[in-house]
């Protein structure tokens, strides 16, 4: 890495223009180029025998859409100290009825009054100081990192009488089986103790959790909040700062919201769950440090196909998957769903040769993907939760699988490639632009903090 000029008084390091040289006639760089291996060819692929015929459903049950989404913008505070730094997150659950949707658009004009029928939207808003800053009752940026997201989870509650961290709770501990529950229902080990000095583990026991969701450390007495089951203080550095846990960190929020909303829904209106679609912006997996939330997961979902339903659609917008799906939609026939294997996924989308024993992605997804093409020819990466992950799932493996891609395909938004409309809506309600929000946000945040 070259220097630059701090005061714009000494020239910027400009890089070599003959080093490459060294690179190229390496022998050990070249042996290690010479044993890549590129994928075969699209021209190569062969997938009849994963297809399967897109058949909708003559009833189609679902009345509802919830889609979740979230977004977040960094602000730097001070241009003499570029690395202070705090990013604003925002969530959106926005809610509308099939109905509406088809009401409008079967309109000539669209008023304004329409269109709010589907703007019926929830927001939450996180300000995460991620470089360099830290709270007043705070010594260091990992502890207000992690009381930030704690205090946001046990604020925010979508204006109902609970909030996420109580769902947080119902879901890690498996409050929703009741008395069926088992001893490793009622606790979550962190094999780091966040307050250790040593690195020891901790028991998370439900019934030592006190009113305030924390639990005491039994090493230093302090405070161990229960959203330190995501594991972030692994990852927490003084220096590098808290950017790289932002992806994690949105991707659960957006899981626990759909948690949240499941959890509504069983207390108020549990026949609902048969009629609502929620979609989810990305893939039906944790990933990172919060890896380990797939395994209360997986739980939750099997309960809910056997007493209730769950219909849920992970759309993802970009990624390997995304990319090969457009490789591949010249050779995919229209009305057809391409169910990935683990053989097809390693042999063409991925690299490597995968776990022999164990599905593709199974510390971490809690659902199978499919390539879905429209009978009108848009091509759609859907994810769908199923009760076991398997190495070569088939069409009854994906309960619900026909619903689903029969609403994506209603459902299907022209503004951008393989776009749904309540994706693209949300999105549009709930993300920060460069400008001006980025600028307004910044000014916000100067005048604020001291």
């Amino acid at each position: 890495m070259g220097y630059t000029s701090k005061n714009n008084r000494r020239p910027f390091e400009s890089a070599s223009k003959a080093s490459h040289h060294h690179i190229i006639n390496d022998p050990e760089v070249q042996a290690v180029m010479q044993r890549i291996e590129e994928p075969p060819q699209v021209d190569d692929i062969s997938i009849e025998q994963l297809i399967q015929d897109f058949e909708p459903p003559d009833n189609n049950p679902i009345e509802a859409i919830i889609a979740v989404d979230g977004g977040y913008t960094e602000v730097v505070l001070n241009k003499d100290f570029p690395s202070r730094s705090i990013h604003f997150l925002q969530f959106g659950a926005l809610f509308f009825k099939l109905e509406d949707l088809a009401e409008i658009d079967s309109l000539a004009f669209i008023d304004p009054k329409d269109m709010a029928k589907l703007k019926n939207i929830q927001r939450l808003k996180l300000a995460l100081p991620t470089r360099n800053l830290c709270f007043k009752d705070t010594n260091t940026l990992k502890e207000t990192v992690l009381k930030a997201i704690y205090e946001f989870f046990l604020k925010s509650n979508l204006d109902e009488d609970k909030s996420l961290i109580d769902t947080l709770a119902w879901f890690v501990f498996r409050r929703y089986k009741l008395g069926k529950k088992t001893e490793q229902d009622k606790c979550r080990t962190l094999k780091k103790n966040p307050l250790s000095e040593d690195g020891n583990s901790v028991d998370l026991r439900e019934e030592e959790m006190n009113s305030d969701y924390t639990f005491t450390c039994p090493e230093t007495g302090g405070k161990i909040y229960l959203t330190d089951i995501f594991r972030f203080y692994e990852i927490l550095d003084e220096e590098t700062g808290a950017e790289g846990i932002l992806g994690y960190l949105v991707n659960v929020i957006e899981h626990i919201i759909i948690i949240h909303i499941i959890r509504l829904l069983i207390n108020k209106q549990p026949e609902m769950l048969r009629k609502v679609l929620f979609i989810k912006d990305g893939s039906t997996g944790f990933f990172g440090q919060t890896a380990q939330l797939h395994e209360p997961m997986i739980d939750l979902v099997n309960w809910l196909f056997d007493k209730h339903n769950i219909l849920l659609a992970g759309l993802e917008k970009s990624g390997a998957f995304v990319d090969h799906a457009q490789d591949i939609q010249n050779k995919l026939e229209s009305g057809k769903a391409l169910i990935l294997s683990d053989n097809y996924i390693y042999r063409y989308i991925l690299p490597g040769t995968g776990d022999p024993k164990n599905p593709y992605a199974h510390t971490s997804n809690y659902g199978h993907k499919v390539i879905f093409k429209t009978r009108n020819g848009q091509m759609y990466v859907v994810a769908v939760p199923v009760k076991e992950l398997k190495k070569n799932p088939t069409i009854n493996d994906l309960p619900n699988l026909q619903i689903i891609l029969d609403n994506v395909e209603k459902l299907h938004c022209d503004m951008y490639d393989s776009a749904l409309f309540p994706v693209a809506l949300v999105n549009k309600l709930v993300s920060l632009s460069a400008h001006p929000s980025q600028g307004i946000l910044k000014k916000f945040a100067s005048q604020n903090i001291n």
